[in-house]
């Protein structure tokens, strides 16, 4: 199923083809080695001092199926019923002081963002599919994997293949199936001119 982006402006077919899908192959792993590549490119981003504050949680069904299992159990129900079929779940979690001084990192969540948009790039490039959420339980997160100090479990990301649309539940397929659409540029750029 072709998900390409419809841009005003011609950008990196990559990008076009990014989509966030809740539909997963749920009998398709994900190599360790492609892992490995969306966690390097990750680990290469630009961040503020080049502090790296971000950090990741990393289950795979196949590899490290507890983890895998904590991970799901750190979603909420909602995004549970979905990301149950994706081979590869991470928590992506953000340190707020910066190590060289202890104090606070104001850009240390924009950078955790950086991060997890480069392994979506990457994962996109490698035909995979990457769906981030925002819908996870911190503290049962924090009590899970032992996440105490300023160190804050922020998001979900749920990485596999999207699944044939006819093989998964009717309403999963219908969120798939929506148009994709996004503000017009002059709706994002408040001054200046483009």
């Amino acid at each position: 199923m072709d998900r390409s982006a419809k841009t005003e402006v011609a950008i990196h077919e990559t990008l076009t083809r990014r989509w966030s899908p809740y539909g997963f192959d749920a009998e398709r792993d994900v190599a360790g080695a492609d892992v490995r590549a969306l966690l390097e490119a990750a680990r290469w981003t630009m961040s503020s001092y080049n502090e790296q504050p971000w950090r990741y949680v990393v289950g795979s069904r196949s590899r490290s199926a507890d983890v895998w299992e904590k991970v799901l159990g750190c979603l909420v129900e909602a995004n549970q019923t979905w990301a149950r079929n994706a081979p590869v779940l991470m928590l992506g979690l953000v340190e707020h002081e910066f190590a060289r001084n202890g104090k606070t990192n104001k850009a240390a969540t924009h950078d955790l963002g950086a991060a997890s948009a480069s392994l979506t790039v990457e994962a996109t490039a490698r035909g995979l599919s990457v769906h981030q959420m925002i819908g996870i339980e911190p503290d049962r997160a924090r009590e899970v994997f032992g996440v105490s100090g300023s160190l804050e479990p922020l998001t979900g990301l749920a990485i596999g293949y999207a699944a044939d649309p006819a093989t998964v539940d009717s309403e999963l397929a219908k969120r798939d199936a929506r148009e994709r659409v996004r503000k017009d540029l002059s709706e994002i750029v408040i001054a200046g001119s483009v």
